[in-house]
């Protein structure tokens, strides 16, 4: 009894005694990118969604349609369209974190510079990416209590950056009183609601034209009125342009968009079996990709060729011959986006 109590156990957490073998192995590799791109398709099309009808406006079927995927999908990676914002606010929140991090972390001079590196780092990527900027500061403010918790998370750890100005301000003779406890998430509060109210207005011009006056507000309170000023005529930096790169679903671009097709899972797992067996057969993609009907597999092939993604190199051989599949040029920039998409 106590044996078969154990051994099932095992078998719950995931345990065996066999080896998985290569096949096995390649099997679940594969299908875990597949749900990888699937996902980054999915958060790209959210994103995309939220910036034309807010987030009131983001439903299950919007985003669906717009990824060109299923509802049953969409439920097998999120649990609720909340979720999927939340996924789609974390995601930026870490893509802001990498551009604002490093200058932060290196700028010399001190609590000021780091502050006004990493602020500037900040306004530059809202200028560069407008629709997850608004996303992030206005759109988010609708978007449930789970994104509201996560948000407040994001905002305390800014308020602990800043607190550090106290620090600077024991250094500095220009600040006579230690500033009061709430001064930090004051300032917070009071940043994001002079970007918010600049990222409702049409026609605004760069943010990172705000980077002096914000500054001055920031460190008033620690610095106090001299420091201020002296912030307020600081030369505005150049921000060089970042090198270009394939778009991705972080960027808020769907690097699949203009694929006149529904991606399914199974589409992708027809264009994987044949990127990673070129010449294979109809029978081997179909065990490949997991799909026993030799009819559906016949449609799906025949749908991929018409959309000029795959082409068969085994026309024209003798009657009886197996079919050998290969991807096209294009076949291959979609495989090779879905790769991206997947961080592969």
């Amino acid at each position: 009894m106590a044996t078969v109590t154990k051994t099932s156990s095992a078998k719950q957490i995931g345990l065996s005694s066999r080896p998985i073998s290569p096949r096995k192995r390649a099997g679940r590799e594969e299908t875990s990118r597949i749900c990888v791109a699937q996902r980054a398709r999915m958060l790209s099309a959210a994103a995309r969604v939220v910036s034309e009808v807010g987030c009131g406006g983001m439903t299950v079927s919007r985003v669906t349609s717009r990824a060109g995927v299923s509802r049953r999908t969409f439920y097998d990676l999120f649990d609720s369209r909340e979720d999927c914002f939340l996924a789609v606010f974390n995601d930026a929140i870490a893509r802001v974190e990498s551009a604002a991090g490093p200058p932060y972390e290196h700028a010399q001079g001190g609590w000021v510079e780091q502050v006004r590196a990493g602020l500037g780092a900040v306004l530059g990527f809202f200028d560069e990416q407008p629709g997850l900027g608004s996303l992030l500061v206005v759109d988010a403010l609708a978007a449930g209590p789970r994104v509201l918790a996560r948000r407040a998370e994001v905002l305390a750890g800014l308020a602990r950056v800043l607190d550090r100005g106290h620090t600077a301000a024991g250094r500095r003779s220009s600040a006579k009183a230690e500033p009061p406890p709430l001064t930090a998430e004051g300032i917070v509060g009071g940043v994001l609601a002079v970007i918010h109210a600049r990222l409702l207005e049409d026609g605004h011009g760069r943010l990172q034209g705000l980077l002096n006056p914000l500054m001055g507000m920031i460190v008033h309170p620690y610095l106090g009125r001299s420091a201020a000023a002296k912030e307020l005529t600081r030369p505005s930096p150049k921000t060089p342009r970042r090198a270009s790169r394939p778009s991705t679903a972080q960027d808020g671009q769907d690097p699949l968009a203009g694929l006149d097709m529904r991606l399914t899972y199974r589409t992708l797992r027809v264009l994987a079996a044949i990127a990673s067996q070129p010449g294979a057969s109809n029978r081997r993609i179909a065990e490949q990709a997991g799909i026993h009907d030799q009819g559906q597999i016949s449609k799906l092939l025949t749908r991929l060729t018409r959309l000029g993604l795959i082409a068969n190199n085994g026309e024209g051989q003798a009657k009886g011959e197996a079919n050998a599949w290969t991807l096209t040029p294009k076949g291959e920039q979609i495989e090779q986006a879905i790769q991206i998409g997947a961080g592969s």
